[in-house]
């Protein structure tokens, strides 16, 4: 696995090319804040104050119009859908990651890297690339990048089987991938303890 250097806007940020594995999912990397905004801690919020160690973390799904968000719970087990953003305004969805991040006690960001199915990135990768670099840079929390192939897919289907359809489900399947994405992460870490 080789490691590459980039930039976004003057920010420096390591990131890991993906593994090219079929069918899992791997961590694709790292984005941190640039040094200005590394040294703003995550100020204690619900999450912190519940005496688990150390903040909560946020599952993102991005999307041109919508950002679906999820929350693990204290426990660090089960991701819980927080509804959607409007994507299309930039400086308002970074301040509403901010606010999010500071009142729940967020410490990470894991957002969705939407691979080909062959582990390729395209235009959609890059963008979500930048932007995780932008939320990092905004919040001063870690963002971790990570692959979510058939997310979106899983997530229709899941809230087909609940008999949620039509506007209703339209509505809810950005959260329902953003729930997908952070149980896929939170799983990999609880096999790898």
């Amino acid at each position: 696995m080789t490691v590459a250097s980039g930039s976004s806007g003057g920010a420096k940020f390591a990131t890991l090319d993906p593994e090219r594995t079929r069918g899992s999912s791997v961590r694709i990397g790292t984005v941190r804040a640039s040094s200005a905004r590394r040294r703003c801690r995550p100020r204690a919020g619900r999450g912190m104050a519940r005496g688990v160690g150390g903040g909560r973390t946020c599952g993102l799904d991005l999307g041109a119009a919508r950002v679906g968000v999820a929350i693990d719970d204290e426990l660090r087990m089960m991701a819980h859908p927080r509804g959607a953003l409007d994507a299309r305004d930039r400086k308002a969805l970074l301040a509403a990651l901010r606010a999010l991040a500071d009142d729940e006690g967020v410490e990470r960001f894991v957002v969705g890297l939407p691979l080909d199915m062959h582990g390729g990135e395209g235009i959609a990768a890059r963008r979500a690339r930048a932007t995780a670099q932008q939320i990092a840079d905004a919040t001063g929390r870690e963002v971790e990048l990570w692959d979510e192939r058939l997310t979106t897919v899983q997530a229709a289907r899941e809230l087909a089987a609940s008999e949620v359809r039509g506007k209703k489900a339209r509505a809810r399947i950005d959260e329902a991938a953003a729930c997908a994405i952070l149980q896929s992460w939170l799983d990999a870490r609880r096999g790898r303890r």
